[in-house]
């Protein structure tokens, strides 16, 4: 055998397993983004809130707690990350309901509770149907809450419905920008189904904004938070956590700033 076929072999060995690996990424990333699609299913009794159900515009059932809040009240309505669940928010829905603050979180399309299968065409719908839910039973202002993945969801809806304003917990310039840093060896942009491209609506959200972002996170950098932060319009504000990472970002900090800038909002409509 030549030293030229010696040489292809191991080459084409290689070759053969990075298209393996790039294949079954491209296969299972649904999988990887929507992790939480995948947990047990939430209690009858989660602990906070009421049980309601959700319809979207593809005929598809949404599982939310709701917690009522004052008639003269906002409600903020909560996008969590893509490994969370809805009954996860007792410590949120008792920081609110505190100040007389309503809270919907919702369980996306294929998540604990909800029926269909998770896409990013699909939550974005998800997002749409909760805030016009939401709109019908609350009387006071609407504040959008995004957490991680969920800030894509929070900017589509707060580009297309009227939000008093919006909250951005650990947010991305996009899901494909955060899938380029972590995976630089692989075509990303060519198999990345879901995009949630932040960056190209942003600039439609108008509504004041708070933007939280922890420096030590490892999952999605800061330096994404604050590119997003850069190109969305006034008003906005940015907070950045010190100590904190992507999993610890729900903090006495978080709280504190969450807090006031909502109720902030209802005093500016006054």
């Amino acid at each position: 055998m030549s030293v030229t076929k010696l040489l292809l072999i191991p080459l084409l060995a290689v070759a053969f397993a990075y298209i393996s690996i790039v294949g079954l990424v491209y296969l299972s990333q649904r999988a990887l983004l929507y992790p939480g699609a995948s947990a047990a299913p939430v209690p009858e009794t989660a602990g906070w809130g009421e049980n309601v159900r959700i319809m979207t515009s593809d005929h598809e059932t949404l599982h939310g707690l709701y917690s009522q809040g004052a008639s003269d009240k906002p409600c903020v309505l909560l996008f969590f990350g893509n490994g969370d669940r809805v009954d996860n928010y007792d410590f949120l829905s008792r920081a609110l309901a505190a100040r007389g603050i309503g809270l919907l979180a919702v369980s996306y399309r294929g998540y604990p509770g909800s029926t269909g299968s998770p896409s990013e065409q699909g939550l974005l719908a998800d997002g749409i149907a909760a805030f016009d839910w939401l709109s019908t039973r609350c009387k006071g202002e609407i504040v959008i809450l995004g957490r991680s993945l969920g800030t894509g969801v929070a900017v589509n809806t707060a580009a297309q419905r009227p939000a008093a304003g919006v909250v951005l917990v650990s947010p991305y310039l996009s899901v494909l920008s955060v899938a380029q840093t972590h995976y630089p060896f692989y075509p990303v942009a060519l198999l990345l189904r879901d995009r949630f491209r932040s960056d190209l609506k942003i600039a439609a959200v108008r509504q004041p904004k708070l933007f939280i972002h922890g420096r030590r996170d490892d999952s999605i950098p800061l330096s994404s938070g604050e590119a997003l932060y850069r190109v969305a319009p006034e008003p906005k504000r940015m907070v950045i956590d010190d100590g904190a990472g992507h999993n610890d970002i729900w903090n006495d900090s978080t709280i504190g700033e969450l807090i006031p800038f909502v109720e902030g909002l209802k005093s500016a409509a006054r």
